[in-house]
């Protein structure tokens, strides 16, 4: 467990630092004299970078030391941390959020890829799902730290701690990594030709490279605009906000990602779907509750929905790693998972994007309510693939290993 706790509070401040801009948009809006276009992109080019650099950072995870890329992208976006801190313009601030896609993406299938790797196939959810915590943990802490400077009038200090933070945690975590044995990567197997032959050959896979950025359109849409969509309907302070957005939310999202771990975990044993059927849940379940988020009339209700919403994709988060390993080969893991940050990155790009372009005319409650749908579909699809794919792309797998 220690290996996964160096890697949580690594992940945590990944989060903290990309999650903490969404909360000072008022703030940014003003002191850099931004519109809500120029703010919708600080999530898009942030996000559409990250996609680009997942899938070369996963195949490097892949080729090469894990530990090393691991380190070396905390260590990066920490000083691009600090750097933001410094921007002058709206401009300066979104090269830096590209900086930070580059640096990030070097982190995500690493990371995923040597913890899971760390642990069998039976016990390989629960993992996976502490570590996902970290995300959620990150993302509350981000927001509010980010909220609570930038009432105070320090949105620029608030950078320069979180990335200081990064560049000192990078001595002991290197320090650990040293002593964590890694299988040295076999080279015949991993060829980049090789290596993403063997993905597309999964139809499972293919599925989930489809399924995966749906349910994130929903997650970025609410990370990168409900602060600000609650500042503006409820008439909060930028602190206030990011709490209401993010506490209820991500408390529920924890508790579904642990006990989604852990039920998927339990049911394994029955049944080899159980993280593909656990992640059924997930969407279908998730999809009323962000279509309430966008319309709730009283500030209760939000809080209600936004709980009932993190405690649903909480099943979806915990299990879309884990349920990836299952239809892959081992081999291929790290590249997986950026192929799956890929996808999802690069729609996720068009959430943050589509908040700032039809916040006054379409609005975000709408876009939510189009996004649940979306999620029923997602799911109506995964239930097909469980019946069709599923059997024959396990199968292969496990004889592959």
């Amino acid at each position: 467990m220690a290996l996964v706790a160096f890697m949580w509070f690594a992940y945590f401040l990944n989060y903290c630092d990309r999650q903490a801009v969404f909360a000072m948009f008022p703030s940014l809006k003003t002191g850099l004299s931004m519109s809500d276009q120029q703010l919708g992109l600080v999530g898009t080019v942030f996000l559409w970078v990250y996609a680009i650099g997942c899938p070369v950072s996963g195949y490097l995870g892949d080729r090469f030391s894990k530990r090393l890329l691991v380190v070396l992208s905390l260590v990066v976006w920490s000083l691009i941390t600090i750097g933001t801190g410094l921007v002058a313009s709206g401009a300066a601030l979104l090269a830096m959020r590209a900086a930070m896609g580059v640096s990030e993406s070097l982190y995500m299938s690493s990371a995923v890829a040597l913890t899971a790797g760390a642990y069998p196939a039976a016990r390989r959810s629960r993992a996976v799902s502490v570590l996902m915590t970290g995300q959620i943990a990150g993302t509350v802490a981000g927001s509010w730290f980010g909220g609570w400077m930038a009432d105070r009038g320090q949105w620029r200090g608030a950078f320069f701690a979180l990335g200081a933070v990064g560049v000192l945690y990078a001595i002991p975590y290197f320090a650990f990594l040293r002593r964590v044995e890694e299988p040295q990567a076999d080279q015949s197997t991993t060829t980049a030709g090789i290596t993403f032959s063997a993905l597309a050959r999964s139809r499972t896979f293919l599925l989930l490279c489809l399924v995966f950025p749906v349910f994130v359109f929903g997650l970025w849409l609410l990370y990168g605009w409900l602060p600000a969509f609650l500042h503006d309907k409820f008439h909060l302070n930028q602190a206030d906000a990011a709490f209401n957005a993010t506490v209820f939310l991500q408390t529920a999202t924890f508790a579904g990602v642990i006990g989604g771990g852990m039920l998927a975990d339990a049911l394994y044993h029955r049944t080899q779907s159980a993280r593909f059927w656990l992640m059924v849940c997930g969407l279908v379940l998730a999809a009323p509750c962000i279509h309430a988020l966008g319309n709730s009339d009283t500030l209760l209700v939000t809080r209600i929905a936004a709980t009932g919403f993190g405690l649903f994709s909480g099943l979806f988060i915990a299990n879309i790693f884990p349920a990836t390993f299952d239809v892959v080969s081992s081999s291929a893991r790290a590249t997986a998972v950026g192929m799956l940050n890929f996808f999802g990155a690069l729609t996720s790009g068009f959430a943050t994007l589509f908040g700032g372009m039809w916040k006054q005319t379409l609005g975000i409650d709408r876009l939510l309510s189009i996004t649940a749908l979306g999620y029923l579909v997602a799911g109506a699809a995964l239930i097909l693939g469980i019946r069709t794919f599923f059997p024959l792309d396990l199968a292969q797998t496990q004889a592959s290993s």
